[in-house]
C-alpha cells in the first residue's frame, strides 16, 4: 500500500478537507489507480492525527462525489471515472456502456399495458385513460445500476413493444428501428430519490439524483414519454456546442 506522508496543509483548512485533497492528489498522480483499496478510516485517522469521525467524513464525501466507492465488508476503493451522457443527443445507454469497454445488463421491473395518467396523457397527446405500454427497466454498467427508466409508449406507433426481449435490447434501440426519432423534448432536474427508485439503484433513500424527462417524436407522431433517473455520483451530462 502506498502510504505517502500527509501533505502540508494551510492552517485554516479543515482536517477532513486535507484528507480529501491528499486522496485526490494520490489518484491524480497515478499512485492510486482505479479499484485501488484506499487506507481505512483508522489508518487515515492515525496518519493525519484526527478522529475516526473526521476520516469517515472525508471518505463519505468523496464517495458521494463519485471519487471513491465503498463495499460493505471489503473497504473503500478508487472508483472508475463517472460515465457521461450527452444533453444534446438521444443515445442508447447500452451503446454508451459498451463504448467504455464495459458490460451492459438490465433488470426489467415492469412491462405491461396500463391506462394513461393525466400528465402522461397530456405529454403523449392522447385521452386520459387511453391504453399505453408501460415499462420500468434498470440499466447497469458492469452490474452497477446507472439508470432507472420508466417509459410510456404509444401502442399505435410501436405495436410490438410488449413482445420485445428488453434483456437483449433496450427500448431506445427498439423504438429507433420501428419509429425513427425526428425530435426530442428534454428537461433535466436534480431530485432526491424516492424509496422505490433508490432501492432499484442501490442507493440510500433520498440520495441526490439527476432526473431527465424526455418526450420523443417520429414523423408519425409522439412515440414515448420517459423518465430517466441517474445516481448523482455515478453519472453526469455534458454538451458540446460549436459556433
Amino acid at each position: 500500500m502506498n502510504t505517502a506522508s500527509a501533505p502540508t496543509t494551510p492552517s485554516n483548512e479543515p482536517r477532513y478537507a486535507a484528507i480529501k485533497r491528499h486522496i485526490r492528489q494520490q489518484i491524480e498522480a497515478g499512485h492510486w489507480p482505479v479499484h485501488f483499496r484506499v487506507p481505512s478510516e483508522n489508518d487515515l485517522a492515525r496518519e493525519f492525527g484526527v478522529s475516526r469521525m473526521t476520516a469517515r467524513r472525508a471518505l463519505s464525501e468523496l464517495t458521494d462525489e463519485g471519487v471513491l466507492m465503498r463495499t460493505q465488508g471489503l473497504g473503500t476503493f478508487v472508483a472508475e471515472p463517472v460515465p457521461a451522457g450527452s444533453l444534446l443527443e438521444v443515445r442508447n445507454i447500452a451503446d454508451e456502456v459498451s463504448a467504455r469497454g464495459h458490460s451492459y445488463s438490465s433488470r426489467i421491473l415492469l412491462l405491461r399495458e396500463d391506462a394513461a395518467p393525466a400528465d402522461v396523457a397530456r405529454a403523449l397527446g392522447v385521452p386520459e385513460g387511453a391504453r399505453l405500454f408501460h415499462s420500468i427497466i434498470v440499466h447497469c454498467d458492469n452490474d452497477l445500476p446507472i439508470q432507472w427508466e420508466e417509459r410510456f409508449t404509444n401502442p399505435a406507433l410501436a405495436p410490438d413493444y410488449l413482445q420485445q426481449d428488453f434483456s437483449a435490447t433496450t427500448p431506445n434501440a427498439y423504438l429507433s428501428r420501428v419509429a425513427p426519432l425526428t425530435e426530442a423534448d428534454t428537461t433535466v432536474e436534480a431530485i432526491a430519490a424516492e424509496a422505490d427508485v433508490a432501492e432499484a439503484l442501490v442507493l440510500a433513500p433520498h440520495s441526490a439524483c439527476l432526473q431527465i424527462w424526455r418526450r420523443t417524436k417520429s414523423r408519425a407522431g409522439i412515440v414515448s414519454f420517459a423518465r430517466l433517473v441517474h445516481p448523482g455520483n455515478r453519472y453526469r451530462l455534458g454538451a458540446q456546442l460549436r459556433f
